[in-house]
């Protein structure tokens, strides 16, 4: 049987906190509780709810339409915020995993995220992603779900740091990103499960997205 996702983000999350020093740690534990207390995750775009429509590129630059998705089937849509994350590469891998039950319901993907999309073709064939990986330029369409959030500039520092530059990433100097998010949208577009988490360290498990989604399809 596989591990659980949030058992295999526990051990990264311990992993971490056995090799940086606490005072680096104290700037995410600081970012990760601000960002909770903005209250950003009662403020997602809820179940029940239509969701946006979009026409985003994939990593080759060809459009992908939510539209022609849904007229196949029902859509997981994935928002993580780029391949520099170690909890996203986990999770991504994790339903990467799972994808061959999604396709047993007839439905369907995408990966999204700001990151342009030489970084999404390259994560993608270094991961073995066989769902689409879209690129939201300055999450435009997480905004959308309710998602966005800036990154303050002392996190900012401590980003660049540990070499990860996000304004490159992404190729806009913004700072933004998308909490990590999964939706679950049926045919008809109305949103079927929603789960997001300040805390990037949380991500809800994969099959219970499935089951909670397509428990009403199953024969």
């Amino acid at each position: 049987m596989s591990p659980l996702l949030q058992d295999q983000l526990d051990e990264i999350t311990a992993n971490t906190r056995n090799l940086v020093q606490p005072e680096r740690l104290a700037v995410g534990e600081r970012a990760v509780e601000e960002l909770f207390a903005t209250a950003i995750e009662e403020r997602i775009l809820p179940v029940g709810a239509l969701a946006p429509a979009f026409s985003l590129k994939d990593s080759s630059g060809k459009p992908v339409r939510s539209a022609d998705l849904l007229a196949l089937g029902p859509l997981v849509i994935k928002f993580f915020r780029g391949r520099w994350c170690p909890y996203c590469m986990t999770e991504l891998e994790t339903w990467r995993d799972l994808y061959g039950q999604l396709r047993e319901r007839e439905a369907l993907m995408v990966a999204i995220s700001p990151q342009v999309e030489r970084q999404s073709d390259f994560m993608a064939g270094q991961h073995g992603l066989p769902f689409p990986v879209l690129t939201d330029p300055g999450c435009a369409l997480a905004q959308q779900f309710g998602l966005v959030y800036t990154v303050p500039e002392y996190h900012q520092h401590h980003y660049r740091s540990i070499l990860v530059n996000v304004p490159f990433v992404n190729g806009e100097p913004s700072w933004r990103l998308p909490l990590p998010a999964t939706y679950v949208i049926g045919r008809d577009g109305k949103v079927l499960f929603a789960e997001a988490h300040a805390d990037f360290r949380v991500r809800p498990e994969p099959q219970d997205a499935l089951d909670a989604a397509f428990t009403p399809q199953r024969r």
